[in-house]
């Protein structure tokens, strides 16, 4: 594939940080460098901390390491990840922006059926930038792309839309199958290029891919937690779900938005099925409990935070799901160790984050 030839005036330049998680040196940069070079990068190095990440020179970042994950974080370290691309929400948690674009090293820049350059970022932008249609759908999409608008019979009370909370986009090339479909369809490709972007309707969960995906940190930041995955854990390559399943149900409480569809990118590697299995094995399973979970989720009127609600979440968690394996104790626990960690990290505006105690005055 070429690389990108030209990039458009940036958008929220200090308004945004991409977080990339990587075990390897940051080649695939290059082909981004049109798009990703005005935006502060925050790279989570994952394995091992000796290791030196090369990153393509005229990129602004900051790079962690497990040794400053636990350094930052004390105690609270063991909430985030290892040996699992899960680690990057470290990166949310350290970020100072507003919004957060994150993508994986194994995504390069995808091209348009008229050929064109696609900029991942521009859109995902204009995608949280706009509003959210979840109580009602809209049978073209998104009403406020150009060319489109509300159909007839749209209640004209609900037009003026919900603030978008998460953005997620697709992938040309490899698609984003589970194991089994990985092994039953080892040469499948997506080729198909959809234009268009539609808000999730209340009340309905999805699968939420992190390779591609951007969000408002200020509105869902502090639920985008992507769970206990890879080494010690019984279980790898749910983290994204699990934390699509918990920003969508607060989300729908919170009445926000999430829009999936553009932009794409280009997934340009396969993991391999077997590894995938192994690490999927339990999730196959339990997501047969979870799904009905997270379907009859129901958070109290108080909870009028993103942290609220994922505090009651884990209450929930504890309660509902600890009877189905002993790990959903623990993750339980994680998931207020992590509300702990980012509010530590993330005073209230105008207190003073304190080494033992809460944010001063």
């Amino acid at each position: 594939m070429a690389s990108a030839s030209h990039a458009s005036t940036p958008l929220l330049k200090d308004e945004l940080d991409i977080v990339i998680p990587t075990i390897r040196n940051l080649d695939f940069l290059e082909m981004w460098r049109p798009f990703f070079q005005p935006y502060h990068l925050i790279i989570v190095q994952d394995g091992d901390p000796n290791k030196t990440i090369r990153v393509p020179e005229g990129f602004d970042y900051d790079l962690y390491n497990r040794n400053d994950i636990t350094r930052m974080l004390g105690p609270n370290s063991t909430c985030i990840s290892s040996k699992d691309s899960a680690c990057r929400c470290f990166g949310y948690m350290v970020s100072k922006k507003k919004y957060i674009y994150t993508i994986d090293d194994d995504c390069f820049v995808a091209k348009d059926p008229s050929g064109k350059d696609i900029n991942a970022l521009e859109q995902h932008i204009k995608n949280l930038l706009s509003p959210s249609t979840p109580f009602f759908f809209n049978t073209l999409y998104d009403p406020y792309r150009d060319g489109a608008d509300f159909v007839r019979g749209y209640p004209f009370s609900l037009r003026e839309g919900v603030p978008t909370a998460i953005s997620h986009g697709l992938w040309l090339n490899i698609p984003d199958y589970d194991a089994p479909t990985q092994l039953v369809k080892p040469l499948e490709r997506n080729t198909r290029y959809v234009d268009a972007i539609l808000t999730i309707p209340k009340g309905t969960l999805f699968p939420m891919c992190g390779m591609n995906l951007a969000f408002d940190r200020e509105l869902i930041g502090p639920a985008m937690y992507f769970g206990l995955m890879g080494d010690g854990q019984p279980i790898g390559r749910y983290d994204d779900m699990w934390a699509g399943w918990c920003t969508k149900v607060i989300t729908d409480h919170l009445g926000l938005g999430v829009k999936t569809g553009l932009p794409y990118i280009w997934h340009s590697k396969a993991s391999n099925p077997f590894v995938n299995l192994k690490k999927e094995y339990n999730g196959i399973f339990w997501q047969e409990e979870l799904i009905p979970f997270f379907q009859s989720v129901s958070l109290p009127k108080e909870a009028t935070t993103a942290q609220k609600c994922y505090l009651e979440l884990a209450k929930q968690v504890r309660t509902k799901l600890g009877k189905v394996d002993g790990y959903f104790n623990k993750l339980a626990d994680a998931m207020v160790t992590w509300i702990d960690a980012w509010d530590e990290l993330n005073p209230p505006k105008g207190g003073v984050s304190t080494a033992n105690g809460p944010p001063k005055k």
